[in-house]
């Protein structure tokens, strides 16, 4: 229910109809970098899938298609010295919902930003929690930004970068808190994603599990739980 672009990023290196089961399956990546040796996926009725370097392989004595039980790869991770970070939802946009968003005329008062939206811009930023602009980063020199005005005012901004030299675009998205719970976010989003799959991209929506607003705006969206996603954050002890 997803496309080919987003299968193959997460599921490359998995045998074709791999089942769900209690088992998680191990893909050796040579393309994975130091900050990222080790990620761990869960596919939602999918399967769990275990990412690492060669090098972190032969510390942990896994192989290419190991097939170990889920509740042992936590203490494997530890064993080895790593920790991962909290787990993040992703999401993506199923084909009913991209078909949907290629038709639909953007709310009035979103479009596209520009350098030239930098006062309009800034003032937002003024006014935004400054939690909010840490967490979403969102920033108006980024690949692909967005946003909703309301009476003049930006009230929510959205901004879209190419993710990691795939053609998954991750995004992030801000509204000021005066002006939320009034479909700003989910305008900005919705063309934004629109604007991105005509580019070629594949919209990524993330966010920690216990961030209850931010799941109901990605499902408010149009966007479907595809996984959660765990990475490490420290390397592992020489």
């Amino acid at each position: 229910m997803f496309s080919n672009e987003v299968t193959m990023h997460w599921l490359r290196g998995i045998p074709a109809e791999t089942p769900r089961s209690d088992k998680t399956h191990v893909v050796i990546d040579t393309s994975l970098g130091e900050d990222r040796e080790v990620s761990l996926l869960r596919v939602r009725n999918g399967p769990t899938i275990l990412r690492l370097t060669p090098e972190l392989a032969r510390a942990l004595s896994l192989t290419e298609l190991d097939t170990i039980p889920s509740t042992a790869v936590a203490g494997r991770i530890a064993d080895a010295g790593i920790v991962l970070n909290d787990p993040d939802h992703l999401f993506y946009l199923a084909p009913a919902a991209r078909d949907e968003l290629r038709v639909q005329p953007p709310r009035i008062g979103t479009r596209r930003l520009t350098l030239d939206d930098r006062r309009a811009f800034d003032r937002f930023v003024d006014d935004a929690p400054a939690p909010d602009l840490d967490e979403a980063f969102v920033e108006l020199d980024h690949w692909l930004v967005f946003g909703t005005f309301d009476n003049g005012r930006l009230v929510a901004a959205a901004s879209m970068y190419p993710w990691h030299g795939s053609h998954l675009a991750d995004l992030g998205v801000i509204t000021l808190p005066a002006a939320r719970a009034r479909g700003f976010a989910r305008a900005t989003i919705r063309a934004m994603s629109a604007y991105a799959i005509e580019l070629g991209y594949e919209p990524q929506y993330r966010c920690q599990l216990d961030n209850l607003p931010s799941v109901a705006l990605a499902r408010a969206a149009g966007f479907t739980l595809f996984g959660d996603w765990e990475v490490a954050i420290d390397e592992p002890s020489s």
